[in-house]
């Protein structure tokens, strides 16, 4: 396996609190300078030291939340495509309203829990992401759906689910999150999309920027035993006769899959598996990247494809992925994670 020095999130479970682990990477290297090759537009700087999740946020960790605080599911966490579609991530919903409860048992047979607990979620909308956001930061409790919990934090979503309340919910700029590296809070947020794109395409190395999140200017393939090409490929639709999906009818792949596929950061599946939300106001939509492996081809994972959807829609084809800003006890974490990034083994151009 590769050096990546991570930085593990382990909660203990109580009486009030889920069980729940975030795994993140490290990305240093603050004030780095934007790519502005493509877009019109600069992208990637970010002047603050941060954890990003090293994966997605998988659908486990979200059957968590869920458990935690969608007995009765006031907001539409749950979409009953999640087991109702075969792109679903399988997790199902029992049990009436103020007893809901969350599991895997209706997942196709022949497959197990863990064939689905690892995998992205999908058919969450931008506000369910940003829900989940602030329930990791207000420290997953156990309860209603509501103040200290999931409507309030990073994000006053306030009961906000229209497309119009949810652009209307304000994200913390960049001089904001530079301020929690100096404080004593680790709010866990949607990233940005200088986060995303950062943690996804910026080679310290060489203080420049990559084609593709596999440390690739070369279009990646699609070997899950990473035998061809190894070092680079994805889960995506390649079109035309091109095998879909890969991994035995589930259309996404286990988190981490293409094992020596990762950023130069150390993240996975940043291309291809499912788009991932990010903070971005774009138009009237939300920005997303990265593409997915339900009909986006690797154009998608390219560096300069920037795409945006409607925030209160859920799609098949959307997950999404977190990050903190960490507070001061754990910068020195960050500064070692950059010398570990430098030292690694060489990427292809």
């Amino acid at each position: 396996m590769k050096a990546i020095l991570a930085a593990v999130v382990l909660v203990a479970s109580s009486a009030a609190q889920a069980d729940i682990t975030i795994e993140t990477v490290p990305v240093g290297n603050a004030g780095n300078a934007a790519d502005t090759r493509y877009n019109s537009i600069s992208v990637g700087a970010v002047y603050y030291s941060y954890n990003i999740g090293k994966y997605e946020v998988t659908a486990g960790q979200y059957t968590e939340f869920l458990n935690a605080v969608a007995k009765t599911d006031a907001y539409g966490l749950y979409n009953e495509n999640m087991d109702g579609s075969p792109y679903g991530c399988q997790i199902t919903q029992h049990g009436t309203s103020g007893g809901y409860t969350y599991d895997f048992s209706g997942r196709p047979s022949g497959t197990t829990e863990a064939d689905w607990a690892n995998r992205p979620v999908n058919y969450v909308s931008w506000g369910d992401s940003a829900r989940f956001a602030n329930w990791l930061s207000n420290g997953h409790p156990t309860g209603a759906q509501g103040t200290g919990s999931t409507e309030n934090g990073v994000y006053a979503l306030n009961s906000a689910t229209t497309n119009a309340q949810l652009m209307a919910v304000t994200a913390p700029d960049a001089a904001t999150r530079a301020s929690w590296a100096n404080g004593t809070t680790s709010p866990w947020v949607l990233t940005s999309e200088d986060e995303w794109y950062k943690a996804a395409y910026y080679n310290p190395a060489t203080s420049s920027y990559f084609d593709y999140p596999t440390g690739s200017d070369m279009v990646p393939g699609r070997d899950m035993a990473e035998a061809t090409n190894p070092g680079n490929n994805a889960n995506y639709y390649p079109g035309g006769s091109g095998s879909y999906p890969i991994d035995a009818g589930k259309y996404t792949t286990v988190a981490g899959e293409f094992e020596l596929s990762d950023s130069p950061y150390g993240t996975f599946d940043q291309g291809g598996n499912v788009w991932e939300w990010n903070e971005a106001v774009i138009g009237e939509m939300r920005g997303r990247r990265g593409g997915s492996c339900i009909g986006d081809n690797y154009a998608h994972m390219y560096a300069a494809h920037r795409n945006r959807y409607f925030p209160a829609d859920e799609s098949d084809s959307i997950g999404f992925r977190v990050s903190e800003v960490p507070e001061p006890a754990t910068l020195s974490l960050l500064a070692l994670g950059g010398l570990a990034v430098l030292r690694r083994r060489g990427r292809m151009a």
